[in-house]
């Protein structure tokens, strides 16, 4: 059995055939998305972060407004790039959007990657401390969010405060039990994998990271999580670690599958560089009819070691259409894999 989720880069354009002409159309049509997969019984919905772009940006308001209209399904980031936040105020909107959905955030943050911008995070008021990059200070923030989601007290009170304050030093608020052990790390090496287990954070590893084998995708993907469960188990935590993957999955069912993804089926991995002079393998994506693609992804190695697999989505296409290709996962192709 694996958790299946959703994964949406929330784009929009003012292109003819597109479904998201605007920003609102994404914000609006990425609630009644997931309102729509949790009634198809799909257990995630997760939204990509990216500034300055035609994207999902700020994703507490989003994530708020879905924990307010839905129940049961798991709500969260793909990833929050830390370079851009600010660690105290990012744990007061992440408990309030945690507590409206009754604690069923899942939020992935990471260091960040390659944006539209130059640093853009400096236009945020952000900058590296002297001798440090800019992934350090993402990490840094990350660790500093993670502290201060514990809930302890560290501000001295006002000794002549508006309202009344409870004894002792004040937290942050509104605080939400639990949230600190939802928290995952978007890791593109194995590295950085290790360092999540070691600080207690789930792990999220996309349909990217870095090359450091030259074997196929999947194949370093399993060993990064490999690598991941084994820093894990020895560093003593007492929780059960998730690991989440994603991939591009189409189910051939109709002729308008087979116009937009039919192109899909002789799929393969790629290589790139995202960042100077570092080199990056891209995963492929996978299409075709449903019993082919059973065979296909039971050979995939890092799905096998993952417990949740995120599909990515075509948001453009509209929420109807969407419901359509994750329909058919679940219906067509995962209970031949036995995750359903």
């Amino acid at each position: 059995m694996k958790k299946i989720g959703f994964l949406s880069f929330g784009h929009w354009s003012n292109h003819p055939a597109y479904k998201t002409r605007t920003a609102s159309d994404t914000l609006l049509q990425s609630i009644d998305l997931a309102v729509a997969a949790e009634e198809i019984g799909l257990d995630g919905a997760y939204f990509r972060v990216h500034h300055f772009a035609a994207q999902l940006a700020s994703p507490f308001p989003l994530l708020a407004a879905i924990g307010a209209k839905t129940s049961k399904i798991e709500i969260g980031t793909g990833v929050i790039d830390m370079r851009y936040e600010n660690p105290l105020y990012m744990v007061e909107d992440a408990g309030a959007a945690d507590l409206i959905s009754g604690g069923r955030l899942q939020l992935g943050i990471s260091r960040g990657s390659p944006e539209q911008v130059i640093d853009g995070w400096r236009y945020f008021g952000y900058a590296p401390d002297e001798g440090e990059t800019d992934a350090d200070m993402g990490r840094k923030k990350a660790l500093q969010f993670l502290d201060q989601l514990k809930g302890v007290g560290f501000a001295q009170p006002n000794p002549f405060p508006m309202f009344p304050n409870p004894p002792g030093l004040l937290r942050l608020e509104p605080h939400s039990e639990g949230l600190r052990d939802r928290i995952w790390w978007g890791a593109a090496s194995n590295a950085t994998a290790v360092w999540a287990a070691e600080n207690g954070m789930h792990l999220q590893s996309s349909t990217l990271k870095m090359d450091e084998s030259g074997k196929p995708f999947h194949v370093q993907q399993a060993e990064q999580i490999r690598l991941y469960k084994e820093a894990w188990k020895k560093a003593g935590h007492q929780r059960v670690p998730r690991v989440s993957v994603s991939r591009s999955i189409f189910a051939l069912m109709n002729d308008q599958d087979r116009y937009y993804f039919g192109q899909d089926t002789k799929g393969a991995d790629q290589i790139g560089n995202i960042e100077k002079g570092k080199r990056a393998i891209f995963g492929r994506s996978y299409a075709g009819e449903p019993d082919q693609l059973i065979k296909e992804l039971a050979k995939d190695e890092a799905i096998q070691e993952a417990d949740t697999l995120l599909l990515t989505i075509p948001n453009t296409l509209g929420v109807e259409y969407n419901i359509h290709v994750l329909s058919s996962i679940l219906e067509h192709v995962a209970p031949g894999l036995g995750w359903r």
